[in-house]
């Protein structure tokens, strides 16, 4: 009906004149046609080139979720195995044996041995909680220690690492000395850089300390339960990934949590952290048991040092509580 209503429809004169008037072909030039080509390409990649964003630009990016997420997703896996490994080693399911099963074997300094390292290991973690409640009273050392900059910054990992340098190079004898003051220092300061983080508040730095718990007695099970050298296979992995999160808590303090790039490499010091402490966990709890077991009893030089080794826990254990703290807080979710 539409085409119908067009062919009845009457032509108009200025119509009946256009097709009486003949078409005079326009002609273009060579170079005229060459120019023309030529523009329609630049204009064309101009366009192209317009669209396309650089590399600075897409990493500076408004973040998404995908990194939080993939973070997530990826502690989420650790965790299953953890519990898969917890179950399997722990209900005896393993065809070797497990360092627990040769523990009724021990002669009585091994069992001394690991019974003073975890003793020490204790005692670290109330010298730091005692430090912690110290600065909180401590207006003064309380507004040092949350001092931003790169001056403090570099105080604090000066005094991070100087301290344990010197605790660990001290050999270790019975009794007070100066290696057991060393250590005492060493303990303090890291409890002083970590009481700013419970101006979060007593309830939700009490469960973290719960989960805390939780996670080193799981993985401590597991380290025990499973065959002798079945982690410290681990150590090559485990330093190049401390490398990686190193560098991706330096490069966080550059880039905010708010871009594409800051916001990966924060999932990474933070979830890809709390994989690696866990993983270090496992091999220094063997390393411990396999030192404690093989260590020369005769050493007058240089005895079993069961500081040095309740150190290494220590220091998993406290990376694992500043995560948790750091999720629970809502740190998982800094999109802002």
């Amino acid at each position: 009906m539409l085409a119908a209503r067009i062919c009845r429809a009457g032509v108009s004169p200025g119509l009946g004149s256009l097709a009486r008037t003949p078409i005079v072909p326009v002609r273009f030039s060579k170079g005229q046609i060459a120019r023309l080509f030529v523009n329609d390409g630049r204009s064309s990649y101009t366009r192209t080139a317009r669209r396309r964003p650089t590399l600075a630009e897409q990493a500076t990016a408004p973040a998404g979720e995908t990194a939080i997420n993939v973070g997530k997703a990826v502690l989420a896996g650790g965790a299953v195995m953890g519990l898969g490994g917890l179950c399997y080693y722990g209900l005896g399911l393993s065809s070797q044996t497990g360092s627990i099963d040769y523990a009724r074997l021990w002669p009585q300094h091994v069992k001394d041995r690991i019974k003073s390292t975890y003793a020490y290991f204790g005692a670290s973690i109330a010298a730091s909680a005692a430090s912690a409640a110290m600065c909180l009273r401590s207006p003064a050392v309380m507004n040092l220690m949350m001092r931003q900059g790169w001056v403090a910054i570099g105080v604090t990992i000066a005094a991070m690492i100087g301290s344990s340098m010197i605790v660990q190079s001290m050999p270790y004898k019975e009794g007070i000395n100066g290696k057991h003051l060393a250590w005492l220092i060493h303990t303090g300061i890291l409890g002083a850089i970590v009481a700013p983080m419970t101006l979060l508040g007593g309830p939700l730095v009490l469960r973290a300390a719960w989960y805390t718990a939780g996670i080193v007695g799981g993985l401590s099970t597991v380290a025990v339960c499973a065959p002798s050298e079945k982690f410290l296979a681990m150590g090559g992995p485990l330093a190049i990934g401390l490398g990686v999160v190193f560098a991706s808590s330096i490069g966080s303090m550059f880039l905010p949590p708010t871009t594409v790039l800051g916001s990966g490499l924060y999932s990474v010091a933070l979830y890809g952290g709390l994989l690696l402490f866990s993983g270090f966990l496992l091999y220094d709890t063997q390393k411990i048991i396999k030192q404690a077991e093989t260590y020369p009893m005769y050493n007058i030089d240089r005895p079993y040092d069961p500081i040095n080794n309740a150190i290494s826990i220590y220091l998993d254990t406290l990376n694992i509580f500043v995560r948790v703290l750091t999720m629970l807080a809502g740190g998982g979710n800094r999109r802002k």
